[in-house]
């Protein structure tokens, strides 16, 4: 494939630009627009790459606001909100603590893990709770309906019902290091990635463990396909996907997509209403897949280094990506 054939969607229906600085993550706010979160500190918004200072030190998150704009987690402790506009608003400080991973839901709650504790926030950016764990805390997710919080932590996983009056989590137990957390689009399932080469999961009604194993590297990326049918992994030469339906994942084999130039997936993101996945690899290349007829189209061209950021916007018209040298597009899909 050459890199005039790869790069004809970014040619065609997209923009670049060398951001200058690793793209850490990049997410779409509410309104549609795209913004990344950069190593040196900045958040970059896709009105003219204009730069905005979010951070002193390096942007370690972000997640899309619950209205518009993003929010950002740094190693300066702080947790930001970026406004349509390039407004840059602190919404709570934490010292000298990192904050890892930030997440927020449509309803209005924010999430912020810092150090063992994850905060939960309102609107308005009022604490309204800080819920402890065993460990430092490894990823943070919301259930589709705002009301759970799941936390990853050595040994396992933690979920919180967010309104409760008395906070006490249902213990996910695995031994080992968990390095992520999802919960499926029905609620009826939580999965984690892990120090190992693996990932494993409960199903919440029996409390049924699931074990994905087989990667050649560590999974940093997954996500389940919008009906929650597939959960879409990265740490292989390929797209992995899990089955869950007709029972799970449990001695099934996934199926695999996009593979065979021995290059690993590094980023996937999932499709918000299609059961289609974009993937992004240690080269460089971009690309998206469909699930159920396997076809794949690029979208853009190896550059020499790998794909560190994925997101769909919510309607899935538009795909954002990024690498760790800094070179950062959105495409869009819609055009005719």
């Amino acid at each position: 494939m050459s890199s005039t054939t790869a790069d004809f969607l970014l040619d065609s229906r997209g923009r670049a630009q060398d951001l200058g600085a690793w793209v850490v993550g990049a997410a779409f706010g509410r309104d549609g627009r795209a913004a990344f979160a950069l190593g040196d500190g900045t958040v970059r918004l896709d009105d003219g790459w204009r730069s905005v200072a979010a951070h002193d030190g390096a942007c370690l998150s972000i997640a899309p606001d619950a209205k518009d704009g993003v929010i950002t987690g740094g190693d300066d402790g702080r947790l930001m909100r970026t406004a349509p506009d390039g407004t840059a608003t602190q919404i709570a400080s934490y010292g000298s603590k990192w904050v890892d991973h930030v997440a927020a839901h449509e309803s209005g709650l924010r999430a912020a893990a810092v150090g063992k504790a994850v905060h939960l926030l309102d609107g308005k950016g009022a604490a309204l709770k800080s819920l402890a764990h065993p460990s430092t805390v490894t990823g943070i997710a919301f259930d589709a309906k705002g009301k759970r919080v799941a936390a990853s932590h050595y040994n396992g996983a933690s979920l919180w019902f967010v309104a409760a009056k008395e906070d006490k989590p249902r213990l996910l137990e695995w031994k080992g290091s968990h390095t992520g957390v999802l919960v499926s689009p029905d609620g009826t399932h939580v999965v984690t990635s892990m120090q190992e080469n693996t990932l494993h999961g409960w199903r919440l009604a029996d409390g049924q463990h699931m074990r994905m194993a087989g990667y050649p590297s560590k999974t940093k990326s997954f996500g389940f396909t919008a009906k929650g049918r597939w959960l879409a992994t990265a740490g292989a030469d390929c797209v992995v996907l899990w089955p869950f339906f007709g029972g799970g994942p449990m001695g099934k084999a996934p199926t695999e997509l996009a593979g065979g130039d021995g290059v690993l997936c590094t980023v996937v993101a999932c499709h918000p209403t299609q059961e289609v996945v974009a993937a992004g690899f240690g080269d460089g290349l971009v690309l998206i897949a469909d699930v159920a007829s396997g076809r794949v189209v690029p979208v853009a061209a190896p550059r020499g280094s790998a794909v560190s950021a994925l997101a769909w916007d919510d309607v899935g018209g538009l795909l954002a990506f990024g690498t760790e040298a800094g070179f950062a597009g959105v495409v869009d899909l819609t055009k005719r």
